[in-house]
């Protein structure tokens, strides 16, 4: 299930802290109000993790990740380096 994150629309709450985190089905209908203290919300977008890329793979680092490496001798052939 995603994890979606709301934050008030007016005002603040002691309850919820005016921004909560949900697990939710894809298939739930949107939330429009807060579960804890009834007021409106919206949906805001959230920040993800991505794999940092930190340098282009060489063909030794391939090699060793265990991806078998072609090179290109004619139209349509290859042969293993």
């Amino acid at each position: 299930m995603p994890i979606y994150e709301y934050e008030l629309k007016l005002g603040d709450c002691k309850v919820c802290g005016g921004k909560f985190t949900l697990r939710r089905p894809l298939s739930a209908a949107e939330l429009t109000h807060c579960p804890a203290c009834k007021k409106p919300v919206r949906k805001i977008i959230s920040t993800f993790n991505s794999p940092i890329k930190l340098k282009p793979l060489s063909f030794s680092d391939a090699k060793k990740a265990g991806f078998t490496i072609l090179k290109k001798t004619g139209k349509g052939e290859y042969e293993r380096q």
